[in-house]
């Protein structure tokens, strides 16, 4: 329609500048011409407008039906789900207003219950009430009464109330004591009828019967030269042969002032053992060199090894100690050159090793494990300087590690109770060793230690009343105490041994134990003149 509007108004202006005269002619034409084209076009689109506005009613009625029914459809299923829940819901409110229901009626029970109850406890109180009133009464009635009583009898005796109480005192003390005299002599009598007749003796039977001899073999720190001039070859030429000697044994060696001796200094025994024997080689061959010296140190070595695992093998052998695990003959042999306080351990292992099975024997225990466990016992200390930890604890690792039983094991672990001891084979091998370290003569920094303990005894015993005399022997283990008849009975004796036991073991301390024995006899003298 534009278009064909602006081809008339070309039309018009080519006739406007062609044909002039016709102008306004054109003009009237042209426009009669677009009013018609004009109302053409709107009767059309009237027409399509008609029937697209049907088709869309038609499709909105379709689809508002449509819409409708799938309302219809959720809307009575939302309702069948609801109607379900609330069923539900409804049949669960139910069950719990029978529980409810339930839990009231035993609730309600329950309150009548205490109701009663509470009524009852009152009317008890009340009865208590009159009770303790009428009590109070009497008690004040017998108050009155013992006054008088009291009065009376301080009259017919002639004595003061504080007097009548000490005196009351004094005298139920003294059959308190008596009685626990009597109970204590009773009791004692009944445990020596269940126990062992022969377990007091053990340790002093094991003492007695044990006759080795001890020798305290002291490992030698110093080696003794033939002149101060050795000193100088020892050194050698810029010091290497000194370094040479320190290097192959890992031994200091210090050379001073100290005339014709050389002092070896070093933590492990068996190192300075080999040094001082090698240096004991080289100063009587003469030759003394850094090839020489490696010669010697390894023969040394070569031979001290056999020494050793000999030594092992002669203590197993001694003891009765067979299957031994080699490593441990090792170390066995190697405590031949460890001391303790100035005791040798080898010797002592083997002295323990005896007296377990001495005291084994006599509890009927077997002899050849408590030997074996006392043998064992310190095993740690031949590693001790090169293993962290208590000996008693590494030696008991080594036997687990090398097939040892576990009750040995454990005994070896449990000597210095670095853990509990759990059988009697663990205290044999604690007493052993305390009987070992202990005895006078065994340990040199002991004796002093020894002669002290002993003086103690004597002077706590004599510190009490009525005692006589008193010796400390068996070398500390047994404390005889001589009483005088005239001020201590044979019951007040029980008690004093009692007594002078605690006090011993509260101010003094020892190994083992020590029995006191309180000796109180009767003498009729006469003389015939």
């Amino acid at each position: 329609m534009i278009r064909t509007e602006g081809n008339f108004m070309d039309i018009t202006i080519m006739s406007f500048f062609i044909w002039g005269s016709i102008a306004t002619l054109g003009v009237i034409i042209g426009f009669f011409l677009r009013k018609r084209l004009i109302e053409g076009n709107q009767a059309d689109i009237e027409a399509q407008h008609k029937i697209i506005v049907e088709n869309a009613i038609q499709e909105a009625k379709r689809i508002k039906k449509e819409a409708l029914l799938q309302a219809k459809e959720d809307s009575y299923k939302i309702k069948q789900d609801a109607d379900a829940e609330i069923k539900l819901n409804r049949e669960e409110l139910k069950g719990e207003q029978r529980r409810l229901d339930r839990k009231l009626d035993g609730i309600q029970k329950e309150t009548a219950a205490f109701d009663k109850k509470e009524r009852d406890l009152k009317s008890q109180e009340q009865s208590i009430k009159k009770r303790y009133e009428l009590l109070g009464n009497k008690e004040n009635e017998l108050d009155s009464l013992i006054d008088d009583h009291r009065y009376k009898l301080e009259q017919v005796a002639g004595i003061g109330r504080e007097q009548a109480k000490e005196v009351l005192m004094d005298s139920i003390a003294s059959e308190a004591r008596m009685d626990a005299a009597k109970r204590l002599v009773r009791i004692e009598n009944e445990m020596k009828m269940e126990a062992d007749r022969k377990g007091k003796n053990i340790l002093a039977l094991a003492i007695s019967r044990y006759a080795g001899d001890y020798v305290a073999n002291k490992t030698v720190s110093m080696v003794l030269l033939p002149s101060d001039e050795m000193k100088g070859r020892i050194i050698g030429r810029e010091g290497r042969n000194i370094r040479a000697i320190e290097a192959a044994t890992g031994i200091d060696i210090i050379i001073d002032d100290t005339p014709e001796a050389v002092i070896l200094s070093g933590f492990n025994p068996i190192r300075r053992e080999i040094a001082r024997l090698a240096l004991e080689q080289l100063i009587s061959d003469g030759r003394i060199h850094p090839t020489r010296i490696e010669e010697v140190v390894e023969k040394v070595t070569k031979e001290l090894e056999i020494s050793i695992r000999e030594a092992g093998e002669q203590a197993t052998f001694d003891v009765g100690a067979h299957g031994l695990h080699v490593k441990l003959i090792e170390l066995i042999g190697r405590l031949r050159y460890r001391t303790s306080y100035g005791q040798n351990i080898l010797q002592h292992s083997l002295e323990v090793a005896f007296l377990c099975g001495v005291m084994a024997a006599e509890l009927g225990l077997d002899v050849k494990k408590a030997k074996r466990a006392g043998l064992l016992h310190d095993i740690g200390k031949a590693v001790d300087h090169e293993v962290e930890g208590s000996h008693a604890i590494i030696g008991r690792d080594l036997a687990r590690k090398y097939g040892e039983p576990e009750d040995i094991v454990y005994a070896i672990g449990a000597h210095h109770e670095d853990q509990p001891p759990t059988s009697v084979l663990d205290i044999l091998v604690q007493s052993a060793d305390a009987l070992s370290g202990a005895r006078p003569g065994a340990r040199k920094e002991m004796l002093q230690s020894y002669v002290k303990r002993l003086e103690d005894l004597e002077k706590i015993s004599s510190s009490f009343d009525g005692v006589d005399k008193s010796y400390a022997i068996q070398a500390g283990r047994d404390l005889r105490i001589i009483v005088d008849c005239q001020k201590i009975s044979d019951n007040e004796a029980t008690l004093m041994s009692r007594d002078i036991a605690k006090k011993i073991e509260e101010q003094l301390t020892y190994p083992g134990q020590i029995r006191v024995t309180v000796i109180r006899e009767t003498r009729a003298v006469d003389y015939a003149k």
